[in-house]
Parts: structure tokens; C-alpha cells; sequence
């Protein structure tokens, strides 16, 4: 008689759970993976989709420049425009003598230059901010009969020290000195250069808040040609970082809003009369 084991009736069961088993497997596969047709380019649909985006890369490339150095005064309520200029005194005195040229046909109340302290060098005069030099290069050629700048007051607004938002603080001192002045910022005229005057526009719409109207205006950069700016280190470099620097602030840079403390950029400004 043919003999039977002890494990012999048992023999089938593992099989028998196999197919359970790989259903089990399924079930968890369909909750993590799904299954899906990949349409991807031949060699030449390659090619092509990279002619392209060349092509747009080179016509936005041709048009960076007038897209982030827009000249757009402000209006006014009055349609007359804005009575007060906000001057970037940052500025080199060739981009300065383009403000002054402005000034001269422009309907303008007062001036106002911003900026931080200047670096100052061991044994060499300078001056304390960017805000003073602007304020002092403009009143000195506004005396004279080529660049007069109409007997208008020039105030300087220098901000404090500061490692980020440059821009925006200077647009806070602003602010304050109106608060402090009592001057309404219906409208406000902002004076930059180059490629830097749409992040600028943007931080001082930021700082102003909705009810002022904030234009600006573009000085030609004194050191590299802007519109051919491939063609130059220094304005590749400045025409890239500022268009890396306005797509941060649009989608990263959230200020508190105007009456806010902002306390994180520095303290308010000793502010002089109007």
C-alpha cells in the first residue's frame, strides 16, 4: 500500500492561497500605481519643440528691456500728473542730469531722493547716504541756467542701514515722511534706472498701498547699453538678476500692508519739513 506522509493532505493549501495573495498584491499596487499612456515627441517633434522655445527665449530676450524699464507717469486724479518725484539716489550724475532734463519740463511740486548709507572709506570724505548725494548733486546743477530745476525743494529721505529690501524700505521712508509732513500721495512720479524701475514700481506700490497711484519713469543706464544687453556682462547681469529679482517679489515678498509696524525694516526716518 502506498504510504501517506504527515504533510501530504496539507500539500495543496499553499496554492490554493496564491491566487488571493496576488489579488491582495493587486488591490495595494492600484492604490499607489496607476497605469497610463505616455505620448512623448519623436526626434524630430524634438527638435522642433526646441526651435521653439529658442525662438521665444530670443523674442522676449529682445523685449526684456522695455519690459522691465517702463516709462508710465502717473496721471493724477486731475488727468495733470503727479506733483511729487521720488528719485532713486542711487543714481551715477549722468542718469541724475536725465532727472534734472525732466524736471525742467515737468509739473512738479517737490523732489524727494532716497537710499541708504553709503560705505565710507577710511580717509575719504563721502557722503553719509545716497538719499544726501542725490539731494545735493541735484540742487547744485539746478542753480545754473542750462539745468535749471524751477526753484523746487529737494528733500532727501536717507533710510537706515539694511542687508534686504533696499527698495522697500526707501519706499517706507516715503510713506512716513508724508504721514509725518502732512502732504496727501494722491499720485507719485518714482525715478529709477533701467531695467530696475518695475521692481522698484511694484515695492512702492506695495509700501504706498492702493489709493496712491504710483508712475515711473526710466533713466538710460550711464554704463552699458539696456536694450543690447546680451552683449554686455554687466547688463546681462543686471537685466537676468532683475527679472530673477521681480518674479521673487511678485510670488515671495509679502510686506504688511500700508499702516502696518514693518518693524522688520528698520526704524522710521527723522523727517524734515516739506
Amino acid at each position: 500500500m502506498p504510504r501517506t506522509g504527515g504533510r501530504a493532505p496539507n500539500a495543496a493549501a499553499p496554492r490554493a492561497l496564491a491566487p488571493q495573495r496576488r489579488a491582495d498584491a493587486g488591490r495595494v499596487h492600484g492604490m499607489l500605481w496607476r497605469r497610463r499612456t505616455v505620448w512623448l515627441p519623436t526626434l524630430w517633434g524634438a527638435l522642433l519643440m526646441l526651435a521653439l522655445a529658442a525662438a521665444a527665449a530670443m523674442a522676449l530676450g529682445l523685449v526684456a528691456y522695455d519690459l522691465l524699464a517702463p516709462s508710465a507717469p502717473a496721471r493724477g486724479r486731475d488727468g495733470g500728473g503727479a506733483r511729487t518725484l521720488v528719485v532713486e539716489g542711487f543714481m551715477s550724475p549722468a542718469e541724475l542730469d536725465q532727472v534734472i532734463v525732466t524736471l525742467r519740463v515737468a509739473r512738479y511740486e517737490r523732489v524727494l531722493t532716497t537710499g541708504g548709507p553709503i560705505e565710507q572709506w577710511p580717509g575719504v570724505a563721502s557722503w553719509p547716504s545716497f538719499a544726501e548725494r542725490a539731494a545735493s548733486y541735484l540742487r547744485l546743477n539746478g542753480t545754473n541756467e542750462t539745468n535749471g530745476v524751477n526753484g523746487l525743494p529737494v528733500i532727501a529721505l536717507p533710510a537706515p542701514a539694511s542687508a534686504r529690501d533696499r527698495t522697500y524700505l526707501s519706499a517706507l521712508m516715503v510713506r512716513a515722511w508724508a504721514q509725518h509732513a502732512g502732504v496727501a500721495l494722491e499720485a507719485v512720479d518714482l525715478y529709477s534706472v533701467g531695467v530696475h524701475a518695475r521692481r522698484s514700481r511694484l515695492l512702492y506700490r506695495m509700501a504706498l498701498g492702493d489709493a496712491v497711484e504710483v508712475g515711473v519713469l526710466a533713466a538710460q543706464p550711464s554704463d552699458y547699453d539696456g536694450r543690447h544687453w546680451w552683449t554686455s556682462s554687466e547688463a546681462a547681469k543686471a537685466t537676468l538678476g532683475e527679472a530673477l529679482g521681480l518674479a521673487w517679489t511678485q510670488c515671495c515678498f509679502w510686506p504688511e500692508p500700508p499702516g502696518g509696524s514693518d518693524s522688520g525694516h528698520g526704524a522710521a526716518p527723522t523727517v524734515p519739513s516739506p
